[in-house]
């Protein structure tokens, strides 16, 4: 690796960005929908959206949300169920959870045009205030995220902590904003780390960094180690009743709020629910095999084991001693909101719930 670069060197190379980055974006940009134009409104859903979310999985979903809510007052004022059904997909539903609120302050305040009053929304941090800051309100305001930091740390041969780089940098492309094009010069970092300078077997030959680059290859930036995953052993139990089916609400632990089936975090034999069941006054009630699935969070792994549960005419006594409620299955698929960790799940009931 070659010596670090002086900050002089440093600002020289980040200055001269815009010349090299800005035609290449004319030309190469991807055509997507939130590109049309730059509402602030806009914006600030697909940033959003794109948090933690691959371009392709947010392309339908966005332009969806935006037919259903086209303003900040409609997702204001949208229903909650309406709101995680229209973000189902998506994961995270706390970002849909903080743009409505966001969404509230907006209606209430006024729409920030800085990315320090932007940060003071929920679910705001530096990245995305920078994002909408520069794109929709022409704010000469970095938006560092991880396919800037990869193109920056390779450029400039910065082998430093991905956290470190992106407080570093954060400060030090501010004077390379182009008065006029701030947005696109946010967006052609991103695009070029998105399509070009990607994390592994770069298109170096394409870049238009390529002659100043002093990595010129994706020896940058340095692995970091991530956290081992949690290994969580769940139980769902999948009750039926007819055309119905049962959910409840998350009240604590990852999807706090959110519609599931009814989760024990902890492993049950078929024997433990049966006992459940007769306790419950729900002795009829027929078991079926388990089903195996396993969830991916970012920090928790769940190894599930889903039982169908069928109530045999007990569903009154099964609502009350599980806190249950049950939902026409049509209702469940078309209408609720059931994060991917439960959404699997519907298959094990056929296209029709099947008679008790």
């Amino acid at each position: 690796m070659e010596q670090p670069l002086s900050a002089a060197a440093r600002a020289e190379l980040l200055n001269g960005l815009p010349a090299l980055l800005l035609p290449w974006y004319d030309t190469n940009k991807r055509d997507l929908p939130w590109r049309e134009n730059r509402d602030p409104y806009r914006v600030l859903v697909s940033e959003l959206m794109l948090q933690q979310t691959r371009v392709e999985a947010v392309r339908e979903h966005y332009v969806r949300f935006l037919r259903e809510l086209p303003d900040v007052q409609a997702l204001a004022a949208c229903p909650e169920d309406k709101l995680f059904k229209l973000w189902e997909g998506l994961g995270y539903y706390s970002r849909a959870r903080n743009l409505q609120r966001a969404a509230q302050a907006i209606c209430e305040h006024g729409f920030p045009q800085t990315a320090e009053g932007l940060k003071k929304l929920p679910g705001v941090g530096e990245y995305t205030a920078g994002a909408v800051a520069s794109i929709a309100f022409e704010q000469p305001s970095p938006a560092v995220d991880g396919n800037v930091v990869r193109v920056l740390s390779r450029y400039l041969g910065d082998a430093r902590p991905a956290a470190e780089l992106r407080k570093t940098l954060a400060v030090e492309l501010a004077p390379a904003y182009p008065a006029g094009r701030c947005g696109d010069f946010t967006q052609s970092l991103m695009e070029l780390g998105a399509t070009v300078c990607v994390p592994s077997s770069p298109l170096c030959l394409t870049c238009p960094l390529l002659g100043g680059c002093r990595t010129k290859s994706d020896a940058l930036p340095l692995p970091e180690k991530k956290p081992e995953r949690r290994k969580e052993r769940v139980t769902l139990l999948l009750f039926r009743a007819g055309e119905r089916v049962a959910l409840c609400r998350r009240e604590s632990g990852v999807l706090r709020g959110m519609y599931a089936f009814y989760t024990e975090e902890r492993a049950l034999t078929e024997g433990e629910i049966a006992r459940r069941l007769a306790a419950a006054g729900a002795s009829d009630a027929q078991i079926g095999l388990p089903t195996a699935h396993r969830h991916v969070f970012t920090h928790i792994e769940w190894e599930m084991r889903a039982y169908p549960v069928s109530c045999g005419g007990r569903e009154a006594e099964i609502a009350a001693a599980f806190g249950v409620t049950f939902y026409p299955l049509a209702k469940v698929r078309e209408e609720l909101s059931l994060p991917s960790a439960y959404r699997w799940a519907l298959r094990l009931f056929g296209d029709r719930a099947g008679a008790d």
